[in-house]
């Protein structure tokens, strides 16, 4: 997920989208929450480790 974030964020820079720019940001922030979660050792979608 933050790795999809990230290529995202540079498609969006480099291509001058601003959405893809946005769905980039937000893909890693969601990737960086679910990593946190998974490493406090809470189970993610039924999975206790999220990677």
């Amino acid at each position: 997920m933050i790795a999809l974030g990230i290529v995202l964020l540079v498609i969006g820079w480099l291509v001058g989208i601003p959405i893809v720019t946005t769905l980039g940001v937000i893909a890693i922030v969601a990737g960086l929450v679910l990593w946190a979660l998974g490493s406090m050792g809470r189970p993610v979608g039924g999975r206790r480790w999220y990677y």
